[in-house]
């Protein structure tokens, strides 16, 4: 498009002494601050969010209930734990956005811009379309613009995939969000925003997402407890109206064992487990944009990666060379160096430059030098040598060979060999000035793999998680890179197969739009996709991807719409996001297997007993209480020191429940039997009774968290300090309550509370027998599936 179209296309005629700032204030006014817009929601309304849900719905049922009947305390006391767990979610969630939102306000990016006749450095949300704006080598292009003087070679990988960097004249377009490679530019604004092309992109990653496993797992819990719940109740009022049991006494103790069996600080655990995780993984270079990310990088098993810039350092390096006859490595070398120029920032001049002063050598005095032509595709200087002025050329080898006279046939094979190895090609020839310069040879560029790379491929694949290199270079370079990475005997495709959903080890040809078609490939058939990837371009994939990782080196965009950003290069944060995740899936296994074993025990307890026994086996402020007490313990999970599982961790419902179960019906033959005990052999009268019952479920809510924390045997690892401290502050605690009689309980002996002890370590030791092989039991299929 030529630079008058660009004019007419956008509406105005290009004024080089650029805007004044009235006009300028007029435009941003009309056209919006140069930004992508984002969504932000009203944090009280983020809040109150947290209050609906199938947890809290039946939480404020109940506490309207309550409320009805009179019963402030109990009223009060759940209200209580009704505010406390959303506000808890509510802050760990706002600390995260407020993270991210310090790392974009690092990374603003400043423009050099025209305004009122004088060049001002401004913020780039304040540009607007007519601005005029320069651009200098290693600038990123802050908007789109169309280039009125100068010539630059520009880097937009991010944008397009493209490795190779695409030189851009007077009158050609440059997108925001594209690196100055070479050269310098002034040009002006035509589109800001979300009309840019960065803009527009952006909008495609609205419609995509992916919901987390652990809600699915939270609304599959609730199911059961419902149902478990909702029959219990039937069976209470069945038995009032069959024995003439009043229903004002009946009802309050339906109202409590309905709070008893829901799980009211299950989100508050999620929550605060992954933000306390979200903290720790800050401080390894990773930072966590959407919490649900940890519990899904514990499932994560594939993990579609990009080549340029992550698994390879994204610097070009000299690769090889291939001399001609009678000439040495140092004279090609040396030659190829004078035609290069640092001052130009091309990559490919800097990696020929870097390795000539690897040699210890350095350039000789340049008489004249001429940048890289796209029209002659070749670069050249003069020099002097012997008192004769020189000339060396580099360039297209083909090119250069034509100068030096050199039949292009006699070098293809050489050339063939040097590009197979993924490598960028240059030829070199050197003479007098004023003769046929002769053919010094072939000069090899590429991007090597990164140092850590290939251990961390390895290592990865140890914890079950399989890497795909994705790439938008050849077949060719992906074969090498490949190779040097330990990628060998991969399977290689390319968009064709993507398209037809083919699995391979290795993608090649790849736009950026096809990232997000790969991502949906793996999740139709079941598989948790992690995604990399720095671009505009990449930001749908990244957002449909269960776990979408921006390096360090990405767009704004593409960190908006990932779920986690490493802040380090290379893929060492995504090891240890792996590595966290499966701790964060232990403690949350931990928790949800407790309380759904606490759950099952208090809630069969309350009821069977009320049948059996003929009277409230607790009262129902106890029951309160019992629920502080083991929330007190249960939220330091959060903490807990676990080990990780060496394959990725996957919920599995049907397996949760049905271990559950066996483990409920043991602690119930427990509680069952201090019941018993104390009123067959101790003889306490039915106050007491109650108290040592409230007792036995506080102890052994307490052994139950020590018993499922750990998947062998409760010693084969040193649970957490705070762990620990909670769970003896709550024994002390509740001990002391009990003794003196305090919050509505009769008093007890000390020596009755010594033999609920010793009598709860000892059933616990024998229990952890049953529960290792229960745990370790392999999956069915359908028990697979059901995951």
């Amino acid at each position: 498009m030529s630079k008058a179209a660009d004019d007419q296309a956008i509406g105005y005629v290009v004024n080089l002494k650029g805007l004044t700032s009235a006009e300028a204030a007029r435009l941003l006014a009309e056209h919006g601050p140069n930004v992508i817009a984002e969504d932000k929601p009203n944090p009280l309304r983020l809040f109150f969010k947290k209050l609906w849900g199938p947890v809290p719905w039946m939480l404020e049922v109940t506490l309207a209930l309550e409320l009805i009947m009179g019963n402030r305390i109990e009223a009060l006391i759940i209200g209580f734990l009704l505010v406390f767990n959303a506000f808890l979610g509510f802050l760990h969630q706002q600390k995260a956005q407020n993270a991210l939102n310090m790392l974009r306000t690092r990374l603003q990016i400043k423009a050099r811009v025209l305004r009122d006749g004088t060049w001002q450095v401004l913020a780039s949300s304040e540009l607007v379309p007519g601005d005029y704006v320069h651009l200098r080598v290693g600038d990123f292009a802050p908007a789109d613009l169309v280039i009125s003087e100068g010539q630059v070679l520009i880097d937009q990988s991010a944008l397009t995939g493209e490795s190779v960097p695409v030189e851009r004249e007077p009158g050609e377009n440059v997108y925001s969000g594209s690196v100055l490679r070479r050269g310098e530019a002034s040009g002006t604004v035509t589109a800001t925003g979300s009309q840019s092309f960065f803009g527009k992109t952006a909008e495609l990653m609205r419609g995509a997402g992916s919901r987390g496993h652990a809600e699915a797992l939270v609304m599959s819990i609730m199911r059961y407890l419902l149902l478990m719940d909702g029959a219990l109740v039937v069976a209470i009022l069945i038995y009032a109206g069959l024995t003439g049991l009043s229903l004002l006494k009946v009802m309050p103790f339906a109202l409590i064992l309905l709070v008893a069996s829901v799980p009211v600080a299950l989100t508050a655990t999620f929550t605060l487990t992954s933000a306390v995780a979200s903290l720790d993984l800050s401080s390894k270079g990773v930072l966590l944009t959407r919490l649900a990310a940890i519990e899904e990088s514990a499932a994560m098993n594939e993990l579609c990666s990009d080549k340029t810039g992550t698994l390879t350092l994204n610097e070009l390096t000299l690769s090889g060379m291939q001399a001609a006859d009678g000439v040495d490595d140092g004279d090609l070398l040396l030659m190829g160096a004078l035609a290069s120029d640092e001052r130009t920032q091309d990559p490919l001049d800097t990696a020929i430059l870097a390795r000539l002063r690897e040699s210890g050598n350095a350039v000789p005095e340049k008489t004249g030098f001429t940048p890289f032509d796209p029209a002659t595709k070749r670069s050249e200087a003069t020099f002097t040598r012997d008192g004769v002025v020189w000339r060396a050329i580099k360039g297209a080898p083909h090119v250069v060979a034509t100068l030096a006279g050199v039949e292009g046939t006699f070098w293809e094979g050489a050339i063939s060999d040097l590009a197979a190895s993924g490598a960028r090609v240059l030829g070199v020839a050197a003479g007098p000035d004023g003769a046929v310069p002769a053919f010094k040879g072939l000069i090899a560029l590429a991007d090597p793999p990164r140092p850590e790379a290939r251990a961390i491929i390895a290592e990865l694949k140890k914890l079950g998680v399989r890497v795909r290199m994705v790439t938008g270079d050849s077949m060719a370079t992906a074969r090498v890179v490949a190779a040097e990475l330990g990628m060998e005997g991969a399977v290689i495709g390319g968009r064709e197969e993507i398209a037809k959903g083919a699995i391979c080890d290795i993608y090649a040809g790849v736009y950026p739009e096809d990232k997000f078609h790969l991502v949906q490939t793996f999740q139709n058939i079941g598989h948790t996709v992690g995604m990399t990837g720095d671009g505009v371009n990449d930001a749908p994939a990244l957002k449909q991807a269960e776990v979408g990782i921006a390096v360090s080196t990405a767009t704004d965009v593409a960190k908006a719409a990932a779920s986690m950003v490493l802040t380090d290069s290379g893929l060492k944060g995504v090891v240890e996001a792996v590595k966290t995740g499966r701790r964060v899936y232990q403690r949350l296994l931990t928790y949800t297997l407790n309380k759904i074993v606490k759950t099952i025990q208090v809630a069969v307890f309350l009821s069977l007993g009320l049948i059996i026994f003929r009277h409230f086996v607790v009262t129902p402020l106890l029951v309160l209480l019992l629920l502080f007490a083991n929330d007190f313990v249960t939220m330091s999970i959060a903490n807990d020191n676990v080990r990780i599982s060496p394959e990725p961790d996957v919920w599995n419902v049907r397996m949760l429940i049905k271990t559950s179960l066996i483990i409920a019906a043991a602690w119930l033959a427990y509680i069952f039997a201090v019941f018993g005990v104390g009123k067959d052999v101790l003889g306490l009268p039915i106050p007491e009774l109650r108290t040592l019952s409230f007792l036995g479920l506080v102890y052994s809510g307490l052994s139950n968290v020590l018993l499922v924390r750990e998947r062998s045997y409760m010693w084969s690892s040193r649970p957490g300090g705070y762990l620990m401290l909670a769970i003896a502050s709550d024994v002390v605690m509740v001990s002391l309550l009990a003794h003196f009689g305090v919050f509505g309980m009769a008093k007890v002996a000390w020596s009755d509370i010594g033999l609920l002890l010793a009598f709860t370590v000892v059933y616990v030791l024998l229990l952890d027998l049953i529960k290792v092989p229960l745990l370790k039991a392999p999956q069915t299929p359908s028990e697979a599936a059901a995951s």
